[in-house]
């Protein structure tokens, strides 16, 4: 049963044994880092979804092959499981997936968008500008947006904003645009019932240290403007609001898996 306030718990629907160089230019060696889906309960709205994951086919080696392209599940390191994709996730925490309303998109690569098709019902925001990009990206881009993911969703409801926005006109979920990674990419400020504003940060940085460092990621659509989002993201820190990004291990362990934080 839903509280007063706002909660989230965080899952791993894809985990990755990657090389560290795809998520930090010049950095080497293997890292294991999950995908992490942030499952959120609004008092008002229901249950949202910020980001999905990776498809459920790529769990199986040869159904990879077809839905991602030969090689790549282990270009990726995925060694993800049926049992690791979203719906699974939701029906294991006895959510049913009808309850989800609202599926936030902090961008549509391979490893965010992977969920959609479990959600037909639902309300898809996403930034314009990372919905059209998606369907035509540049070829240096190209490799880590999955058309498989949304081919099958353009009667989909999509909630197409161009710009930062109060979601819910409330104060509990506002979005920032932070592009850079991709052309639209957003970072989410959640008002917790326990712990106050946090800011998921998604791909802003794939991991803190990327972040930190201020450098550079493989497969980013334009590193100059990545600087500036980062610098957005300083701001917030600098005001004392907790910075989590979808693929820093240490991220995900600190955060909670029932929805309460242990302060």
């Amino acid at each position: 049963m839903m509280g007063t306030g706002v909660r989230v718990t965080a899952v791993d629907c894809g985990p990755l044994a990657i090389d560290k160089g795809i998520l930090m230019t010049g950095a080497n060696g293997i890292i294991d880092v999950p995908s992490s889906v942030y499952i959120i309960e609004h008092p008002k709205q229901g249950v949202i979804l910020y980001d999905t994951g990776i498809n459920y086919n790529v769990a199986d080696p040869e159904a990879a092959v077809k839905y991602w392209g030969p090689g790549m599940r282990e270009a990726f390191g995925c060694n993800m499981t049926r049992e690791d994709a979203i719906d699974r996730q939701l029906i294991k925490l006895g959510y049913k997936l009808e309850d989800v309303k609202h599926v936030i998109l902090s961008h549509l690569h391979l490893d965010h968008a992977g969920g959609m098709c479990h959600f037909p019902n639902a309300t898809f925001v996403v930034q314009k500008s990372e919905l059209r990009y998606a369907w035509w990206p540049d070829s240096w881009t190209s490799l880590v947006y999955c058309i498989n993911d949304y081919k099958d969703t353009r009667g989909f409801n999509f909630l197409q904003l161009n710009g930062d926005v109060d979601l819910f006109q409330d104060g509990t979920i506002k979005l920032i645009t932070t592009p850079g990674h991709t052309p639209g990419h957003q970072a989410m400020i959640i008002k917790l019932e326990n712990r106050g504003p946090v800011c998921l940060a998604a791909d802003t940085a794939h991991l803190k240290e990327t972040y930190q460092n201020m450098a550079p990621m493989p497969y980013d659509w334009n590193a100059e403007v990545l600087s500036d989002s980062y610098m957005r993201i300083r701001l917030l820190e600098n005001a004392g609001v907790p910075v989590y990004f979808t693929h820093d291990p240490k991220d995900f362990a600190e955060f909670p898996r029932n929805g309460e934080w242990a302060d």
